[in-house]
């Protein structure tokens, strides 16, 4: 047989029927749902007078519009949420998940949190599925050898009555890192600086792989934080092939098989790699030792930098669309060309999101905190654990009282400052430290300002008020 990669080898296996143009009927494994991209999705099943075709394989959770406060009283009753259109949003879902029979994982459950954070962590994410979500992020769920991606209200529907989705074959490109990473860098660094090598559409119209020692050696964790970020690329997804490592972090999870379907699983899993002599259709190669701590000066995850830099001169850039776009993107951010990143003031911190909200980033952050206490610039620095599961780890291993003490407020599981959709934004022409995805313009709050960052680094700029080095305070 021809040698394939594993983006084929996944593809191959979920092709129903090809037509003749080249689309694919491709059979979906998993859908994760979640409150903002399913309403319209279940009107119009009702209308259709519909059923969810697999509610087994459907797994309903709240997140973007859930607030980080607290959600019960002191006696256990639900408190009210007072956002009306949250509130309504959690309401509509609610009624739905019980309508069409979807499992659902309740507001104030121990296991909800952010929907990416969520399915891997319960085993619903498996090596060689197929993932989709009404949310772009769905990527993340890459980091286990499954070809998850997000998909629009309209393919929701689809997927809810057929299980499954019409698509057309993307082509592979390999981003390969070799080599140890340097002292205080972090995976966070690593997706940043391939994005800003690749270009906000660099990835358009492929698969990543993600392959070398640099990836080998990361945690599983870290892994999620690199596919995660992969559409910020302009890719449709990202993939790691499974290893021990993935068989250790989902044996016993609530949803992975169990018994001799176990076994079963892992053998076949092993088998979910690229071949030797297989081709890719494009390809990316970094020196793991070449990337530094990183954050972003612009409105757009490409416009990063190493934290030793300074802010660039627009007319730098060689071609003119990017000159304009530089001008427009430090005008919003109110920055000057020439100034160095370290000068940068911020006055909020945001650590959580589906990017790194997890138990890992939570330590990291948490080690350069420790003993420390947030500068008296900033107005709000937030942690907020992307479940409820990692919310009591971190609490058992005492890291909600390292936060505290620091001055940091520590929150319930959701989304919160990811995304100006709940009450946790970031006032206008405020700069904000953050742990997320993203940092389009009005992507925290209307006028916000915001620069990406890994944990530890977000740790660092709320000790100081400013983006600092991570290096400089942890020696």
């Amino acid at each position: 047989m021809t040698a394939r990669t594993l983006y084929e080898k996944i593809w191959d296996a979920h092709v129903i029927e090809q037509r003749e143009d080249g689309t694919c009927l491709i059979y979906i494994d998993r859908h994760l749902v979640h409150e903002v991209t399913s309403p319209q999705a279940f009107e119009g099943l009702r209308l259709a007078t519909r059923k969810v075709r697999r509610p087994d394989l459907t797994l309903a959770v709240a997140d973007h519009n859930v607030p980080t406060t607290a959600r019960v009283d002191s006696r256990g009753a639900r408190l009210a949420i007072g956002d009306p259109r949250s509130a309504e949003q959690l309401a509509a879902l609610e009624a739905n998940v019980a309508e069409f029979k979807v499992p659902y994982i309740e507001a104030t459950a121990a296991e909800q949190g952010i929907v990416h954070v969520v399915g891997p962590e319960q085993g619903f994410t498996l090596p060689g599925t197929t993932v989709v979500c009404g949310d772009s992020h769905t990527a993340a769920h890459g980091a286990l050898g499954a070809l998850a991606f997000g998909i629009g209200t309209s393919e929701v529907e689809h997927v809810l009555a057929t299980q499954t989705l019409l698509l057309r074959p993307s082509k592979t490109m390999e981003v390969r890192v070799e080599g140890r990473l340097g002292f205080a860098v972090s995976a966070k660094d690593v997706i940043l600086s391939i994005i800003g090598r690749l270009g906000a559409a660099g990835g358009t119209g492929f698969v990543i792989e993600y392959r070398g020692s640099t990836f080998r050696d990361m945690s599983i964790e870290a892994r999620l934080t690199v596919a995660n970020m992969s559409i910020e690329a302009g890719a449709r997804s990202g993939l790691f092939a499974p290893d021990e490592k993935t068989f250790a972090y989902l044996k016993d999870r609530p949803m992975s098989p169990k018994g001799d379907a176990w076994l079963e699983s892992v053998e076949r899993w092993r088998t979910l790699h690229t071949d030797d002599g297989a081709s890719f259709d494009s390809s990316l190669r970094l020196d793991a030792s070449e990337i530094a701590p990183s954050v972003t000066w612009g409105t757009s995850p490409e416009d990063v930098l190493p934290i030793t830099g300074t802010v660039p001169d627009p007319e730098s850039f060689v071609d003119s669309s990017k000159q304009a776009a530089a001008r427009k993107a430090l005008d919003y951010m109110g920055l000057t060309p020439g100034t160095s990143l370290q000068d940068v003031t911020v006055e909020h911190i945001f650590i959580g999101s589906c990017t790194n909200s997890r138990i890992e980033d939570l330590r990291q952050a948490a080690d350069v905190v420790r003993g420390r206490k947030i500068n008296s610039a900033i107005k709000q620095a937030l942690v907020v654990p992307g479940s409820g599961l990692v919310k009591r780890q971190a609490e058992a291993e005492g890291l909600d009282r390292i936060f505290t003490e620091a001055g940091f407020e520590w929150r319930e599981p959701g989304c919160s400052m990811c995304l100006a959709m709940n009450p946790d934004k970031v006032p206008p022409q405020e700069r904000c430290a953050s742990t997320s995805n993203r940092n389009f313009v009005g992507r925290q709050g209307p006028g916000a300002r915001t620069h990406l960052l890994s944990p530890a680094m977000a740790a660092a700029a709320a000790v100081t008020g400013r983006l600092t080095d991570v290096r400089e305070l942890v020696k």
